[in-house]
């Protein structure tokens, strides 16, 4: 895939699980949903890895191991072994060894997803800013996760110890809803010292590099359902993506995408991985995909005809991108996405 802007979702005469090797797979909102499988995908994955599709396991969260998100995995009838997992953990971790000395102390912030990728990469896990860190390094550590490890962070900050993230995501979905993500508590460490952390998770280089580096990916597909981090990360390191509509993005934000966050495919489910894409064609002024054609007229997108819903929201995508260009599209799309129930 090549840096120019996307105008339209690109089409595939071959199923998605065969045109690629390896499927780089978000994990909260396109495989589960807080303890529970997403529909259709134990079965989609299932089928992908007998057609010989490698499928790797990529997440922001950095609370949970390696070991502990492949059992989970397993416990919902994808079999997944730990090597299968990649964590922001393990990117920032290795940020980190990059740029202090091995065997270093550094201040955790987070779960055990972070200690564990730490001492992996040679460094030691600490509690406390007076424990003489060289780095603080801040993660997702759930709900319960005290106020007091914020302190600790800002203590150890505002001495000028380096301060890492694994990721910024300001949200989190789960079982019950949405809730504040790594990037919220980020926040409040940031208001409170007025630094910036360097950042590994998606969608930024670090943690890439370190998808690729433990997959061997060749031909990887990236699939994710957030915009801002799974597309663009995929972006950001040149790579095809799908995008599902399982998770937190919906046809709006879809079609008001700016290139950045504009997939190559999109799909319901993990179902797309085991079927072509279909093309989407100039018709007219506008743009046309199974039995729809949209055009971005003066203030709205219309839509006209009739068909599979999906097919419809692709043909909005090619008239909205097209029409945005560089920038994020602003016509009015209600009423269109309205006929299609999204």
């Amino acid at each position: 895939m090549s840096q120019s802007v996307r105008t339209r979702p690109a089409g595939s005469g071959q199923a998605l699980s065969e045109a690629y090797d390896t499927a780089l797979l978000d994990l909260d909102g396109v495989v589960y949903a807080g303890g529970y499988a997403i529909g259709h995908a134990v079965d989609s994955l299932a089928a992908a890895r007998a057609g010989g599709m490698h499928l790797a396991y990529v997440t922001n969260n950095a609370l949970r191991t390696p070991d502990v998100v492949a059992a989970h995995l397993t416990a919902l009838g994808i079999p997944t072994g730990a090597d299968d997992v990649i964590t922001s953990a393990q990117a920032v971790a290795r940020l980190i060894s990059e740029r202090i000395p091995a065997g270093s102390r550094v201040l955790v912030i987070g779960g055990e997803g972070l200690r564990v990728a730490l001492r992996e990469r040679g460094l030691e896990p600490v509690e406390s800013a007076d424990d003489d860190p060289a780095a603080v390094v801040q993660g997702y550590g759930g709900p319960e996760l005290p106020w007091g490890r914020f302190a600790e962070a800002c203590y150890a900050i505002a001495r000028g110890v380096p301060w890492f993230a694994s990721n910024t995501d300001l949200t989190i979905p789960g079982a019950r809803g949405i809730g504040p993500g790594n990037g919220a508590a980020v926040e409040v460490v940031r208001i409170a010292t007025g630094a910036e952390p360097q950042v590994a998770g998606k969608p930024l280089p670090p943690m890439h590099r370190e998808t690729i580096l433990r997959t061997g990916a060749e031909r990887p597909l990236v699939v994710g359902d957030r915009l801002d981090t799974d597309i663009e990360g995929a972006f950001n390191g040149d790579v095809d993506s799908l995008l599902v509509l399982t998770g937190v993005t919906d046809g709006a934000q879809l079609l008001a995408a700016p290139p950045q966050h504009r997939p190559t495919y999109v799909d319901a489910d993990l179902r797309g991985l085991l079927t072509g894409q279909p093309e989407v064609t100039v018709a007219g002024d506008g743009f046309r995909c199974g039995g729809w054609t949209a055009t971005a007229k003066v203030e709205r997108l219309e839509l006209d005809g009739e068909g599979e819903a999906l097919d419809g929201l692709r043909a909005l995508c090619a008239a909205a991108w097209t029409a945005a260009g560089d920038g994020s599209c602003g016509l009015d799309a209600g009423k269109a996405l309205a006929r299609l129930g999204l």
